[in-house]
């Protein structure tokens, strides 16, 4: 979700240069552009905040009362409202940023983070009774009075995360006849016993003798020998993937076993997890895999230890300056087990590295302790920044040059993986964590352009130019952009038997492409690469009018995205691909005036745009929905949902999860956005408030305004036009 501030009004300020119809496509499927040559641990303390001096956004800034009323201007009505939840939620925003300029909210997932940080501890012989009782303590008490845990708030029970969950408290000590643990166990053989559990579950019982390594499937680590153009190589799989899978690959190898002082027989149905494979992909990678098998027997031992040493390589090489991998959980955790495994003890440096570097993950509070997957420091004040500047923050005010200065450091000027593809890419983007150089990504950079361009700092322009070059180049073949890499398209990964732990690959996605789109839009516009991601997100477009939202939930999130950026970009708000949006929206407003997703969303068809309102997702659809230009009813009840539920301090209560990793599968709530989002969009609002108290805003009949100089500055048929902002300045107010 972005938060610049084209399009607030319905305003395009770019040009997409598209001409005609929209999104022909050549033999090879990638989208073609028409059109002339020539265009082508929880929250930081307060620390060194910035306190401000006077309201963010004065209420007496929006006047209600008609223009050349004497006497005071009144704030009274949804305007005034919005103004002082404004002014309160930029407070206690500001108060956020630590001392060296960055804000970070709490990265909130499930327990299995915890359960299986205790599984870790336990394999390298390293955990203490202290850290067992506290995590012990987190995790009961996100048990569900039905004995299970879920991945999410409000979600069902997980059969995998109740079994790590069970596990980790047999691990502490909990007694199996135990009230909350007989209910665990009732549900999971219920739900199948750990027979049905996801394999990376089954994978963890089988470190500790608890399943059979030969039920598992097979992982040689000789696929690291895979050249880059060979199906199933490493880097056909997504970054989080990838690293992931290598160091499985030598566990795997391994397969040690380290016995647990229990069993497990309560969480057992003794049916057979297997079946007959379906025709097709799953019959034939079952059949490949069998072979894989009989080789595991008997491995070519000299190949077999070279890959081993390959692959032990490949990990060490990958470590960031923090002691993680690639800033998550996932791969951190198997790539300590793999180097163990491979003789590194631990007191390396590399092991000491790796398990400080945990602690930086971890949350102690009230006598308990919890582990975060990830953290999102730069993901995190770049929405900070966007979301303070268009609620009128001044591009030179301190806090913004403070986050900016910090914003400029974290740069990361070398090669990554995503070098494979783009090998004569220059770098130039913006990973999501504090470390993890090897990795930037195309979603945080967007954002990160989005938040520079704006603020007033003298070393930004070369970043944002190098951001650009950087980001444009990492496009896939059709135009749209994934998260990490280029052309991560190969759905062979997918259909392998141990890929059932989410996504494992990264193709372009409607979210990411509109903020490179809209980014685009200031600062490349025009171009070839703008009018094909212009025509990937028209293409893209559900048929009921929303889009899919791959990082955020689901298709609020997606919509929310792609509307603000294609009205940057040129698209007219009165065209059918922005009134289906729009049409969509309002068909999804809640009773109470705000807006929701359910998670289930993404599995079950039924809960697309249907769930509790929550004030990020009410944003989301605002911002949507401003971006159109509309004054509507259904705009002024969102931004009174959102008034009406602020907290005294400024903030906004928002148990539910709206981020998502991988859809379906794991999902995310990120702490910060139900504040950064809310601020962005009571901060259009009341600008698109400010202008049409001016006379300069959309007529109160809705009628959009559209500026066009030159030639050719109609529209098409198909409703794109050529919009270009009169006198070509940027648009600071």
């Amino acid at each position: 979700m972005t938060t610049e501030t084209a399009g607030d009004t319905g305003e395009a300020t770019g040009t997409t240069g598209i001409t005609g119809t929209a999104g022909a496509a050549d033999t090879a499927g990638t989208a073609r552009a028409t059109g002339t040559a020539g265009t082508v641990p929880g929250v930081p303390a307060a620390g060194a905040a910035v306190p401000l001096a006077a309201p963010v956004i004065a209420a007496s800034a929006v006047t209600v009362a008609p223009p050349g009323t004497p006497g005071p201007a009144r704030t009274t009505g949804t305007a005034g409202r919005a103004a002082l939840a404004l002014d309160a939620a930029c407070e206690h925003l500001l108060g956020l940023q630590s001392p060296e300029g960055w804000w970070k909210g709490e990265l909130q997932t499930n327990v299995t983070m915890d359960a299986e940080d205790l599984l870790l501890r336990e394999f390298l012989g390293i955990r203490t009774e202290e850290d067992t009782a506290a995590a012990a303590r987190w995790i009961r008490s996100e048990q569900r009075g039905d004995g299970t845990w879920a991945t999410f708030h409000g979600g069902p029970g997980d059969l995998s995360t109740t079994v790590e969950a069970y596990t980790a408290l047999r691990l502490a000590g909990d007694p199996p006849d135990a009230a909350h643990m007989r209910a665990a166990a009732g549900f999971v053989r219920d739900s199948g016993g750990v027979e049905a559990a996801r394999v990376f579950t089954r994978i963890w019982l089988a470190l500790f003798g608890r399943w059979p390594w030969e039920r598992l499937p097979a992982l040689p680590p000789e696929m690291i020998f895979l050249p880059p153009w060979f199906p199933l190589n490493v880097y056909d799989w997504a970054c989080w993937a990838r690293q992931t899978v290598v160091p499985l690959t030598v566990v795997a190898a391994h397969r040690p076993v380290r016995p647990l002082p229990f069993g497990l027989a309560e969480l057992r149905t003794g049916r057979d997890p297997g079946g007959r494979p379906r025709p097709g992909w799953e019959a034939a990678f079952t059949a490949l895999d069998r072979v894989l098998r009989r080789y595991e027997r008997h491995p070519v031992p000299g190949l077999r230890r070279a890959a081993l040493r390959r692959a032990a390589e490949w990990i060490v090489a990958r470590q960031e300056a923090d002691g993680s991998w690639g800033g998550i959980q996932p791969p951190w955790v198997y790539s300590l087990m793999a180097l163990h495994l491979q003789g590194y003890h631990l007191d390396h440096p590399v092991m000491r590295r790796g398990v400080r570097g945990l602690d930086r993950f971890t949350i102690r509070e009230a006598g308990t302790r919890r582990l975060e997957a990830c953290q999102s420091p730069v993901w995190d004040t770049v929405l900070a920044v966007n979301g303070l500047l268009d609620a009128g923050l001044p591009g030179d005010h301190p806090a913004l040059l403070r986050a900016a200065g910090w914003v400029l450091g974290e740069e990361i000027r070398g090669p990554g993986d995503w070098s494979v593809r783009r090998p004569d890419l220059p770098p130039g983007g913006w990973a999501f964590e504090f470390d993890n150089d090897g990795y930037p990504d195309i979603d945080d950079t967007a954002e990160v352009i989005l938040a520079l361009r704006r603020v007033r700092h003298p070393g930004a322009r070369p970043a944002v130019d190098r951001a650009v070059r950087w980001m444009t180049g990492m496009a896939s073949r059709d135009g749209g952009y994934g998260a990490f890499d280029a052309d991560n398209t190969r759905v062979l990964c997918t259909k392998l038997p141990f890929c059932d732990f989410g996504e494992v690959i990264d193709p372009p996605s409607a979210d990411v492409t509109a903020h490179v789109a809209e980014a685009l839009a200031h600062e490349a516009p025009g171009s070839l690469a703008l009018r094909r991601a212009v025509v990937w997100l028209l293409r893209a477009q559900e048929a009921d009018g929303s889009w899919f939202g791959r990082w955020g939930v689901n298709h609020v999130y997606g919509t929310g995205a792609v509307v603000p950026a294609l009205v940057a970009a040129g698209v007219r708000p009165d065209g059918p691909w922005i009134r289906r949006a729009v049409a969509w929206l309002e068909r999804h407003q809640n009773a109470d005036g705000g807006w929701g997703e359910d998670l289930r969303s993404y599995t079950d068809p039924s809960w697309i745009g249907r769930g509790a309102s929550t004030p990020s997702q009410t944003a989301w659809a605002l911002l949507a929905l401003l971006a159109a230009g509309e004054r509507s009813p259904a705009v002024d009840r969102g931004v009174t949902w959102l008034a009406d539920h602020q907290r005294p301090d400024g903030t906004w209560d928002e148990p539910y999860f709206t981020g998502t990793g991988f859809p379906g599968d794991f999902s995310i709530n990120y702490h910060l956005y139900r504040l950064v989002f809310p601020v962005s969009a009571l901060g259009r609002y009341l600008r698109r408030e400010r202008r049409a108290d001016a006379g300069a805003g959309p007529s109160p009949d809705g009628a959009r305004r559209e500026r066009r100089t030159g030639a050719g500055g109609g529209s098409s048929p198909d409703g794109v036009g050529r919009h270009r902002r009169a006198g070509g300045g940027e648009d600071r107010s």
